[in-house]
């Protein structure tokens, strides 16, 4: 291949590249898991289970372990458990930590593959919690990654913390 077409076809796959990154949350539809549980504790009952992550192997089947310091910007390591069987690792960076509301990690390559992965808690009637447990994802690769594993491994996070939670109140 001569130097001339090699620059053409580099200079269009860069320039492929810089679109996809500018406006590929806007070009391609994201993907949404969403999932909520009513716990019989505070929310700063619940808060302080879901912000001690040295712990979380003691009752999250699907996070089994989350590693780092639980700090906005700080790079978190996430271990997954898919119900599915499979096992996979993350490195999400922490977003938003607003005591007893919301704790939100994410990361990956805007346009291509980004996820924003979120706690929040809401306090309801008589002391209770309602807590929401939802990911966005967004990006050209997003087309492609099936979801089934992740809404199912959140319900299952969710119930463990309820029955962790519950279970240590009773």
């Amino acid at each position: 291949m001569n130097s001339n077409l090699l620059l053409i076809v580099l200079g269009s796959v860069i320039g492929l590249a810089a679109i996809i990154m500018a406006f590929g949350e806007r070009l391609f539809p994201g993907k949404y898991v969403y999932t909520e549980i009513e716990i019989e504790a505070s929310p700063e009952t619940v808060w302080a289970v879901l912000a001690d992550n040295e712990n979380y192997p003691a009752w999250n089947p699907y996070h089994v372990q989350v590693t780092g310091k639980m700090a906005v910007g700080e790079k978190l390591t996430v271990q997954i458990h898919k119900p599915n069987g499979e096992k996979t690792s993350v490195k999400p960076h922490l977003l938003r930590l607003i005591p007893n509301r919301e704790l939100t990690w994410g990361g990956g390559i805007r346009g291509l593959f980004y996820g924003e992965h979120g706690f929040l808690l809401e306090e309801i009637e008589n002391g209770r919690s309602r807590l929401i447990h939802k990911e966005a994802f967004t990006g050209l690769a997003v087309q492609f990654v099936p979801l089934e594993a992740i809404d199912e491994g959140y319900a299952l996070m969710n119930e463990a913390l309820k029955q962790y939670i519950e279970g240590d109140e009773k």
